[in-house]
């Protein structure tokens, strides 16, 4: 099976000061690993475009995005909040995040791969309609699925979230959209302090104490997830593919390993293969630990493509 790897050297100009943990090495240690790990040649190199300003709208005010362009600097940086500041490459790059996601989305319902993995940065799954936080401007994974709802006609999308923080924005943005269904795992108490509370039904958020390992990780998906999603019937998967839940990331308390997000991929795969046709797109979120990093994302990508 044909997996596309969609990313853009734009995404390693985006730089929010030393000793940010968001940092351009990210994607290195990934692309190193999928060599390493000899799953390049299997995989296929596409070039994000910028998103449009119509996909960026249907998730995010266009105050918000005005905004954005407004304050983006000539040189240095420009905070955001405390967590997330913009440099001069940084609304290009968050453009490209965001148009990967939506040519992922283009490329699978069209039938040319039957999954996409985007490996970019800045992340998403934290930035709200009109709000920019924990190193997220645009919500890449929630422009995504509103653009197969919108432009594609789908009735029923899932963005499946399993990175140690829970995805404020996301559930912000869908929370009243029967059509779209969240499951997700993360650490909790933990930021950004939500996901417990004013849940709607399509909202399956299931906290995870701190230094839970595996065995709650994948007790949570079997007994909250898959019945869930089951019920639901998705006509495609989206994944918020964070990584810093590894028990070698330091900035959390979760202990999971390759061989859960591998486990919890073919999970995801199963769901898709009996009701989306197979099709999920991923898109990178957090991780940290550069060496944990590229080995998780290489153990998803390996069951993303069958191999």
């Amino acid at each position: 099976m044909t997996l596309a790897y969609i990313t853009h050297p734009d995404c390693r100009l985006h730089d929010m000061g030393a000793q940010h943990p968001e940092c351009p090495a990210r994607l290195a240690a990934i692309e190193d690993q999928l060599v390493a790990s000899g799953l390049s040649p299997f995989l296929e190199y596409v070039e994000a475009p910028l998103a449009s300003r119509e996909a960026l709208e249907r998730v995010h005010a266009p105050a918000y995005i005005d905004a954005l362009e407004e304050l983006a600097p000539e040189t240095g940086w420009v905070h955001l909040d405390p967590d997330t500041a913009m440099n001069p490459h940084t609304l290009g790059a968050a453009r490209r995040a965001a148009g990967a996601a939506v040519l992922a989305t283009d490329r699978v319902l069209r039938g040319e791969v039957e999954a996409a993995f985007c490996g970019v940065r800045p992340p998403g799954h934290h930035a709200e309609r009109a709000r920019a936080m924990g190193f997220c401007l645009f919500n890449n994974v929630a422009v995504a699925a509103a653009h197969a709802l919108a432009a594609h006609g789908l009735e029923r999308v899932v963005v499946v979230d399993f990175d140690v923080h829970h995805g404020n924005g996301t559930e912000a943005i869908f929370h009243d959209d029967p059509r779209v269904m969240m499951v997700s795992t993360f650490q909790h108490p933990f930021y950004p302090y939500s996901g417990v509370e004013g849940r709607s039904e399509r909202m399956v958020n299931i906290p995870l104490a701190a230094y839970s390992g595996g065995t709650e990780f994948r007790d949570a998906v079997e007994r909250h997830w898959l019945p869930a999603l089951a019920a639901f019937r998705p006509e495609m998967l989206f994944v918020s593919a964070g990584f810093d839940a590894h028990r070698e990331d330091d900035m959390a308390m979760l202990r999971l390993v390759e061989a859960d997000y591998a486990w919890v991929t073919e999970r995801i795969r199963e769901v898709a293969a009996r009701h989306a046709r197979g099709r999920i797109v991923s898109v990178l979120e957090g991780g940290y630990a550069l060496h944990a990093l590229g080995r998780s994302v290489a153990a998803h990508l390996r069951v993303l493509a069958g191999l």
